[in-house]
């Protein structure tokens, strides 16, 4: 009993000795003078207007950075914003914008660098190369910020939340927009994507390599150059998500290559040109997914075996299923299928009749794709 009072006399004592420290826009760095001045577990207010601090901004103790009036950071387009460098920091109501661009630097609005324990929240990033930069980070939180930046073409745009070599990240209930990648992940484990909506960005809603055991979660990836792409990786789980209007000559709503020991489950594929591709892909569950009014449903390369595809609707595709090989090395079961013509005798709910869900036409697309003009 005696060391929980002291434990707690303690913690009274230190929340005591933090400070306030209130930042207003002038002259002289003022913010840059705060976060120096700072001391573990004070809270730096800044307060409303803009502030244009002439140099990259670095966080080297654990403390609060809280805006309070939408106050703007301007990076003048010229460098990295801020830089957190300290465990346990919150960073919370600010806006980040016009960081600088570079063809060769990552250069980001707020990096995260070899640091965890970070709380990112109701932040907005505008016109920024990189919006969020996690680098060797840990048990992170990112959520509900608003990024959108103005993109033209791949090589002079970079990702809204770009995560490398992380691990026990939790990104949620971000809006991102106008980025080369919404979110990307390289070489990230054990973490969770969830209730991101992730549009109209010029290259993938979502785009992760060499990452895995994660979870993606009740997303809605729409209208990006080619949808999303899941490469390389094991034990993933995507569950809930939204995939619309991917459109494009090489677009798709989810791309899956080199996967293994994962699940795609509850999704919904509307309008995409393919809904799912699968490529070198083996032992993944796609089940209870609908499939509606896409060019392709499912591609499936012969390269993709031990796959289980049950339980699936599948409504208004131009194909059902397409391959370039010739043996079935997959399962299909207790899918529905719009185009089945078939009869069920015993009104079991089950088709008498097999389906095939190649068509001889999609057979002969896959190996003349000029054909498809012919389609209609």
């Amino acid at each position: 009993m005696k060391s929980l009072l002291f434990i707690l006399s303690l913690f009274l004592l230190l929340h005591a000795s933090a400070r306030s420290i209130h930042v207003y826009p002038g002259k002289g760095s003022p913010l840059r003078l705060a976060l120096q001045s700072a001391s573990k577990g004070d809270s730096v207010i800044l307060h409303t207007g803009t502030y244009t601090e002439g140099e990259t901004l670095h966080i080297k103790t654990a403390i609060y950075l809280i805006g309070q009036g939408n106050p703007v950071i301007d990076g003048e387009k010229k460098y990295e914003i801020l830089v957190i460098e300290s465990e346990y920091v919150t960073i919370e109501g600010i806006t980040f914008r016009n960081s600088g661009t570079s063809g060769y630097e990552d250069i980001a609005a707020l990096r995260i660098l070899n640091k965890g324990y970070i709380f990112i929240a109701n932040n907005r990033f505008e016109d920024t190369f990189f919006g969020v930069y996690s680098q060797h980070a840990y048990h992170t939180t990112i959520t509900n910020n608003y990024f959108k930046s103005g993109g033209i073409n791949e090589q002079g745009s970079a990702n809204g939340i770009h995560c490398w070599k992380s691990d026990h990240m939790l990104i949620v209930n971000n809006y991102i927009t106008g980025h080369r990648d919404g979110i990307y992940f390289e070489f990230v484990t054990n973490s969770t994507i969830a209730k991101n909506k992730s549009e109209s960005n010029l290259r993938y809603g979502l785009h992760f390599m060499f990452s895995s055991q994660n979870r993606y979660l009740s997303n809605t990836f729409s209208n990006n150059g080619a949808g999303v792409a899941v490469m390389f990786s094991k034990g993933i789980h995507m569950k809930g998500n939204k995939f619309i209007d991917n459109w494009g000559d090489a677009a798709y709503g989810i791309l899956l290559k080199e996967i293994t020991d994962s699940q795609v489950e509850e999704n919904e594929f509307t309008s995409n040109t393919t809904a799912i591709y699968l490529e070198g892909s083996s032992r993944i569950n796609i089940l209870n997914n609908r499939f509606i009014s896409n060019g392709w449903a499912v591609k499936m390369q012969a390269s993709s075996t031990e796959n289980e595809i049950h339980a699936n609707n599948f409504q208004g595709n131009s194909f059902d299923v397409a391959t370039n090989g010739s043996l079935q090395l997959n399962n299909f079961s207790g899918n529905y299928w719009d185009k089945y013509e078939g009869y069920d005798l015993d009104r079991n709910g089950i088709g008498d009749v097999p389906f095939r869900p190649v068509s001889m036409f999609s057979v002969i697309v896959e190996r003349n794709p000029p054909v498809l003009m012919m389609f209609h």
